[in-house]
């Protein structure tokens, strides 16, 4: 079987192509290129209300690119309700390469210097593609979404990928779009500069939900 190079995958995800495993124990690698692609478009995202209080209120210290590894194992471990996950050793090995040359990041949610949540991603130009996330504690997975508009804005992205729409990712104005149409936005957005560090590490929850451009929503 071909070795994928970090190079290679580079190469799919600029084309719209992306890998998945069956389960976390299945050793094969899939690639994939729906037919509808979900994205979540950053100048139309938007925060619950209850979710913007509890921003404010800081249950979480947020971090960035600290535990990326710890992360993505996060995300493979079997959940109450979802006992097998599509992110199998060489998907952790695969991403965890992207990161060390700069090409992927996490954004973690700490609670006493615990890890209780957070997501991961790819990065390639102004495209991110959105991983998965996970979360041990109430609304850690959200926050950690938040934090990433806010971090996607300040650095200049223009395409947030989630590869699919789910009830969850909804709440928050994911849509879905045409392969073609992606496909046009994705060349436009490979094609630009961006900066996922730009925003401070230190920045406040109000300077994060300013930047994510928070649309006051109904409870959740």
């Amino acid at each position: 079987m071909t070795r994928i190079t970090l190079d290679m995958l580079l190469r799919a995800y600029a084309q719209g192509i992306f890998p998945m495993s069956e389960s976390r124990h299945d050793p094969h690698i899939s690639w994939f290129d729906p037919h509808k692609r979900g994205v979540l478009p950053m100048e139309t995202f938007h925060v619950p209300k209850r979710l913007a209080r509890t921003i404010r209120d800081a249950p979480y210290q947020v971090r960035t690119d600290t535990a990326f590894q710890a992360v993505v194992e996060g995300c493979a471990s079997p959940r109450p309700g979802r006992w097998t996950t599509w992110i199998n050793d060489s998907i952790i090995q695969m991403f965890t390469g992207l990161h060390s040359i700069g090409h992927a990041h996490s954004i973690e949610c700490w609670e006493n210097d615990e890890l209780v949540g957070g997501l991961y991603g790819v990065s390639l130009g102004a495209a991110f593609f959105g991983e998965s996330m996970f979360s041990l504690h109430r609304d850690a997975s959200k926050i950690a979404l938040v934090y990433l508009i806010a971090r996607l804005r300040a650095g200049g992205f223009t395409l947030l990928d989630t590869q699919f729409v789910t009830t969850h990712l909804q709440k928050f104005g994911a849509v879905e779009i045409s392969r073609a149409e992606y496909l046009k936005r994705l060349k436009g957005a490979v094609a630009k500069d961006a900066d996922f560090h730009r925003l401070a590490a230190n920045a406040s929850p109000d300077e994060v939900l300013m930047l994510a451009r928070v649309a006051e929503m109904p409870e959740d």
